[in-house]
């Protein structure tokens, strides 16, 4: 079939060069209209459940909300972890699903658990609400939004919500726009207790009044004289001075009016968050995009946006659109590894015409890059895929291996065509290029597919590790498969148009690179097969000893991301009203802004209303955006921890998509976690501590962290019921006093043109202490005045803040991230650690983190490539027909493994997913070369030639094919090698090193080893 193929395009050549130049434009088409990002998607199917249960504490939103919802989603089909969070009034869960569920289906399974749920809440708690379908790289910008001329917030706030977040949502692509600081302006009925006494009335007579008193209503229609009217009644207030009038009671005949007994003022609303921005109170405004939405495209929209909304804009108000802009990671990261995929390419060329010295020969080889590369793009973008790091970085480690096939049939028909002299006419030369190329067809699809198998392995990783490799497995595996088929179709046809004259004007004489190459070698070959004993005794004690020496590494998963810009967690103790908490967060922030490394910075303190990012006020977020670090980061961060620990709180450093992935594993925004599960929090809380003070010593251990959880000071009011009933009053007759006064009590809605406002009636501010607590007037049904002290007893007592479950238990967590050491090793040191601390019955711990899915991928990486060593045998086997032999040709493998041993302890001696990805690409490249070799010995052998000629011509005939190969596969990797460390190279980089290591000592190597031991193997007594 091969050989028919190979006939076919050499008899229509001009078919098959059109088909190309098709597939090229078709390609460049392409790359013009497919998205970019800068991952591909790693979320996990999760459906957020969202519901607001004002005025319940933790411990309530806990028992009466989220165990409702958690235990209606578990053991839901497809749910494999169930988390919630309980704040005081909010209540979120995270219903997270197995990998590959469908999110409409997740979605679909969630609503209908939560119809039930509903039906049992307590009155006041609004239904659950799902969040909007995204993805744990979703939030692509932070826009700042501050006022210059006045710091109310009110008016910063309104323009958030009414002006800026609604242009941004009808934008194609955006899935959620949050807003949080500001204070959020109301309609305030601040009632007075002592006129409220001296009319006889209560708070709850003024809200109900005021329930009454703002309504529109329709009176259906009225036909008069042919015409047909629609009556309205208009009476929803919209004044201050309408709501003023509304009628409470009647007092000897006498309305009592609202202004009689009550203030009604704009005001701000209890805030529940606050924001900063560049050391200036602001507004923090959170886009999120649609999954399969373009990050750069959709950003671009959002600044032209921005731009037109600021010349709207009124004086004073300013927007900062970049306080965190993904495009900017995408762009640079995407930029390093095209120049680097370009920097290949050149490296690439100039190899080619080094050995060669022909401009038309190395266009047969090097075309095979553009051809391999625009077919891997068109299937990609067959399957959905974005163009990202992740599968540029497979074409990238793919290009030099693109052109190998190539390489080996243009030499095999330049040296069959130079031996005839290259004078033939037409039907001879399509012969002779036919014959040529059939004469290594099979060493050349063998290996290939040997190059392919290796990759399997990675088509086995669930997970984040998963989801983040496979691209590039797949980018790789298209872009050399289509190499093959090139070499197969395109490169017969130019060889058949180019080679020839190439020839005539060169003559018969081998290239000077070649030439001088084999010239050098000769002498090494010869003496590597006199002393082949102890060459191949070396060379095993090497590999040995380099095997050995891989117990020395250290273990983590994936290499630390360079993304320009830090997210800090700061925490206060539990307890720390907001504006302290946000105050004691400024004086960091504008310390950050004192750094010259520092660009800008944004502040976040509690949480955002009817969002996901739930944090009680004690939590701060500072989302830095960074400049050039000529320093260096390690050392940035080193300075930056030491800086911090002078301010009180506890801070963890990380960086915003590698927050996200350990969320995405563990449900912590951390390298590592403690998970301690049992009943008490106070228990917990004890344990915790415990565990901090356990691991705090381990090396490497950084930003160590406790959840928040701890109690928090409560005002609780306990009903006196003998009291309740002396003055005929009900439990709910107080519970809404106490809700109406003190949180508020929403009554109506005011509108301004499109802006709504809510209609509270409340206490003034300066009622709201705990003195003044006691005093609240109650009426009872007698008529008589009496306090709230009367009828319920208040003590200062302690409660929970923020409870956490998981999976059906109550959880908390102790943090940390690791720096200056591998994760495996201080994970290891730290589960010595905790298991020094003893745990009560009822209580466990559990130890994960990033650690987790790199044992998980390192064991199926490990089980995995064991069957494709089996595979690759049989196919060996199927090449050469002989056991030894293809043995003699696996020789490459631990051949390869020294190098790249080497080049990982070079790189600090950690051993990484990336890092392993290396090997597996490098095996299959070194096995390639050592079939080529062998498979040469075997046909010289079938000729019949004594065993020291077929060693040494083999050797000497492969020898610039497999230097071609190995260089160009090798060599393409230097520019994704020195890009160690920057952006978007973070994981390419390391295999990229570990390919070029390995295929160094490889190469040198099989061009030394093979020829002695096949020697040793094959040689047999001479007779006398």
């Amino acid at each position: 079939m091969l050989d028919q193929l190979i006939a076919w395009s050499l008899a229509n050549r001009l078919l098959v060069a059109f088909g190309a130049l098709a597939v090229l434009m078709l390609g460049a088409w392409q790359v013009r209209e497919a998205p970019i990002d800068v991952f591909p998607d790693l979320t996990a199917p999760t459906v957020t459940v969202m519901t607001e249960a004002p005025g319940l504490a933790a411990e309530e939103v806990e028992k009466q909300v989220s165990f409702l919802i958690e235990s209606a989603v578990s053991g839901a089909a497809g749910v494999r972890r169930v988390r919630t969070q309980s704040v005081a009034g909010f209540s979120l869960v995270w219903v997270e699903f197995d990998w590959g569920e469908n999110i409409y289906q997740a979605r679909q399974v969630v609503t209908e658990r939560m119809g039930p749920v509903a039906a049992q809440l307590p009155d006041g708690v609004e239904a659950p609400q799902l969040g909007p379908i995204s993805s744990i790289l979703g939030e692509i910008a932070y826009i700042g939004l501050y006022d210059e001329t006045t710091d109310d917030g009110m008016r910063v706030r309104e323009l958030a919500d009414w002006v800026i977040a609604r242009r941004l949502q009808v934008i194609p692509g955006v899935a959620q726009v949050t807003t949080l600081g500001g204070r959020v302006r109301q309609f305030q009925v601040q009632v007075s207790p002592e006129r409220l006494a001296g009319f006889g009335l209560n708070l709850n007579e003024v809200r109900d009044a005021l329930e009454r008193a703002s309504r529109n209503a329709g009176g259906g229609r009225l036909v008069e004289g042919g015409q047909d009217f629609l009556v309205r009644f208009i009476g929803r207030a919209e004044r201050l001075d309408e709501i003023e009038q509304a009628v409470i009671a009647q007092r000897d005949g006498i309305p009592v009016l609202v202004r009689h007994v009550a203030e009604v003022v704009m005001g701000p609303d209890i805030p529940v968050g606050d924001g900063g921005i560049n050391g200036r109170p602001g507004v923090v405004i959170a886009v999120s995009k649609q999954p399969d939405a373009d990050t750069l495209a959709l950003t671009r929209l959002l600044d032209d946006a921005l731009a037109q909304l600021a010349l709207d804009l009124p004086e004073g108000v300013r927007i900062e659109p970049n306080l965190f802009r993904q495009s900017d990671f995408i762009e640079v990261a995407v930029s390093n590894v095209a120049t680097a995929l370009r920097d290949g390419a050149i490296f690439v060329v100039l190899i080619l015409l080094a050995f060669l010295l022909s401009a038309r020969i190395t266009l047969i080889s090097v075309l095979a890059i553009p051809m391999s590369l625009t077919v891997a793009l068109l299937v990609l973008r067959a399957f959905d895929i974005t163009i990202n790091t992740m599968t540029l970085g497979g074409m990238t480690i793919a290009i030099g291996a693109l052109v190998d096939d190539a390489i080996i049939f243009v030499e095999n028909i330049y040296r069959r065509l130079r031996e005839s002299g290259g004078s033939q006419d037409a039907a001879s030369l399509d012969e002779t290029v036919r014959e040529a190329c059939s004469e290594v067809r099979y060493p050349v699809v063998f290996s290939t597919v040997i190059i392919m198998l290796v990759f399997a392995p990675l088509f086995f990783l669930g997970g984040v590790e998963g989801r983040l490799l496979q691209p590039l497995g797949l980018a790789y595996l298209v872009a050399i498969a289509a190499s093959l088929m090139v070499a197969l179709t395109v490169t017969p046809v130019l060889a058949r148009w180019l080679v020839p004259g190439v020839i005539q004007r060169s003559g018969e004489r081998e290239p000077p690179v070649s030439a001088f190459l084999q010239r050098a070698y000769l002498p090494l070959l010869r003496l590597a097969v006199r002393f082949r004993h102890s060459v191949v005794l070396v060379s095993a004690l090497l590999a040995i000893g380099t095997l050995a020496a891989t117990a020395l590494l250290g273990r983590s998963f994936l290499p630390d991301f360079n993304e320009g810009s830090l997210t800090i967690e700061m925490a206060k103790p539990p307890g720390t009203s907001l504006e302290m908490s946000a105050e004691l967060a400024s004086q960091v922030e504008r310390w950050l802004l004192e750094r010259d490394e520092v660009l800008s910075v944004a502040r976040r303190t509690g949480r955002a209303e009817d969002a996901e990012h739930t944090q009680p006020p004690n939590l701060s977020e500072l989302d830095v955006r960074l400049g050039p670090l000529p320093r260096g980061k390690e050392a940035f961060l080193g300075e930056l921890r030491d800086g911090l620990a002078a301010f009180p709180g506890q801070f963890n450093i990380g960086q915003p998509i590698s927050h996200r992935i350990d969320h995405t594993l563990t449900g912590v925004r951390a390298d590592l976690s403690v998970k301690v599960f049992g009943p008490g929090l106070g228990e917990l809380q004890r344990l915790a501590n415990q565990l901090e003070a356990a691991i705090e010593d381990v090396e490497g251990i950084v930003d160590l962290f406790i959840e928040p959880v701890s109690a928090v000071p409560q005002l609780r009011l306990y009903a006196d019921r003998s009291a309740l009933a002396r003055y005929g009053l009900t439990v709910a007759d107080v519970a809404d006093t106490i809700d109406t006064a003190w949180r508020g009590a929403r009554v109506a809605q005011v509108f301004e043109g499109e802006r709504r406002f809510n209609l509270v009636v409340r206490l003034p501010e300066e009622r709201r202490t705990l003195e003044a607590m006691a005093d609240i007037p109650l009426q009872t049904p007698t008529g008589h005045s009496i306090r709230l002290s009367d009828v319920a007893e208040p003590r200062i007592e302690r409660g929970a803040g923020q409870i956490n479950r998981e999976n059906g238990e109550r959880r908390l967590v102790v943090s940390a991230n690791i720096a200056g050491r591998d994760l495996r090793g201080a994970v290891n040191d730290v589960s010595a650690a905790i298991r020094q601390v003893e745990l009560p019955e009822g209580y466990r711990v559990e130890l994960g983190g990033q650690f987790e899915a790199e044992a998980q991928a390192s064991r199926t990486l490990g089980l995995v490539s064991i069957g494709v060593l089996a595979v690759m045998l049989l196919v060996l086997q199927l090449a050469l027909r002989s056991l030894p032999l293809v043995l003699m040709v696996m020789v490459n493998i631990p051949l390869a493994l020294i190098g790249g041993v080497i080049a990982v302890f070079a790189m600090g001696g950690v051993l990484t997913i990336a890092a392993l990805v290396g090997f597996i690409t490098l095996f299959g490249i070194a096995v390639r070369n050592g079939l080529l070799l062998i498979s040469r010995y075997q046909n010289l052998a079938a000729e019949g030639l004594s065993l020291h000629e077929v060693v040494e011509r083999g050797a000497l005939e492969r020898l610039t094919p497999i230097l071609m190969t190995a260089l160009t596969a090798a060599l393409a990797m230097i520019p994704l090698a020195l890009g160690l460390g920057e952006t978007g190279t973070e994981i390419q980089a390391p295999i990229a090193i570990v390919i070029l290591g390995g295929l160094l000592s490889a190469t040198a190597l099989n061009m030394v080893v093979v020829p002695a031991l096949y020697h040793l193997v094959q040689e047999r007594p001479q007779p006398a």
